[in-house]
């Protein structure tokens, strides 16, 4: 039976470390600040929200959140993003994904200051983690590598299989591996023979958004698997792997919920609280 890699768990011994961060910075008389923006109804995004909303009032980060309308454009967005640039009690600034269809994406993203990027999604951020230096990092993948160290699992050496190849998720993960002296394989909708690609995995990350895309013959015994999957079945929720079949082969294996995603909103407060230690070093600069 494989070892169950308990997300909740590691957050919470993570959480107790943020929350001392976010002491030392309140003796300074600085109260790290997030700004999360919300677009429309989606019921989704309304329950990711919330568990950060929830996150930031545990530990102490002042929390807003903007609710805009469906409707709103690019231009009305891009004034309100810019506002929140030039704020001095905000220190990141989360766009949440995805925006409605009328909304230009990229150049949302790339309105937000690279200082506040707390996602790690602006172009300078994701340059700076392709090349191996200090920048904010996708919280997910962040979470990920931290619940590895975290669980001993030491990656140099070891064949890392990625199915999955977002910005979010599937291509910063890859660099964090590489930059860990992992071998690493990203795979997509275009890759052939996946199966066989997949079963060479000693660690293998599934982020491929369909549920229990990954069965038992995919996966090689006592391989890692790294489900980041979050997937609706009734009123279930089920990751992108197959938890009941691939736990008889692996020796370790997140579930779902409380896998990836507590590690996803803890990486979100460090982020913050990174970005408020920035500008406070900035000030004292001056």
């Amino acid at each position: 039976m494989a070892r169950i890699l308990d997300g909740k768990q590691i957050a919470s011994e993570l959480k107790e470390n943020i929350a001392l961060e976010i002491a030392k910075l309140k003796e300074q008389s600085i109260v790290p600040g997030l700004a999360v923006v919300l677009v429309g109804e989606d019921p989704a995004s309304k329950v990711y929200v919330g568990h950060k909303e929830k996150a930031c009032q545990a530990l102490g980060i002042h929390s807003e959140v903007i609710r805009l309308a469906e409707t709103i454009t690019t231009q009305e967005l891009l004034v309100q993003i810019k506002q929140l640039n030039q704020r001095s009690d905000i220190h990141g600034i989360l766009v949440q994904l995805p925006l409605p269809q009328q909304l230009d994406e990229q150049r949302i993203i790339e309105s937000v200051s690279p200082d506040k990027d707390v996602d790690g999604f602006h172009p300078i951020n994701v340059g700076l983690l392709s090349l191996g230096r200090k920048t904010f990092v996708p919280c997910t993948p962040r979470g990920i590598m931290e619940m590895l160290k975290f669980s001993a699992i030491d990656v140099a050496g070891k064949h890392a299989v990625i199915i999955g190849r977002s910005n979010i998720v599937g291509k910063p993960l890859a660099a964090l591996l590489l930059a860990q002296n992992a071998t690493v394989t990203v795979c997509h909708s275009h890759t052939v023979n996946l199966a066989q690609v997949t079963k060479e995995a000693d660690i293998l990350i599934a982020a491929v958004g369909k549920g229990r895309f990954v069965t038992e013959n995919m996966v090689k015994q006592g391989a890692i698997i790294i489900d980041v999957g979050i997937n609706r079945e009734g009123k279930k929720l089920v990751g992108d792997v197959d938890f009941d079949e691939v736990e008889q082969v692996a020796s370790a294996i997140t579930p779902v919920p409380g896998g990836v995603g507590p590690l996803t909103i803890m990486m979100l407060m460090a982020n913050t609280i990174e970005a408020a230690k920035r500008r406070a070093l900035c000030n004292k600069a001056k």
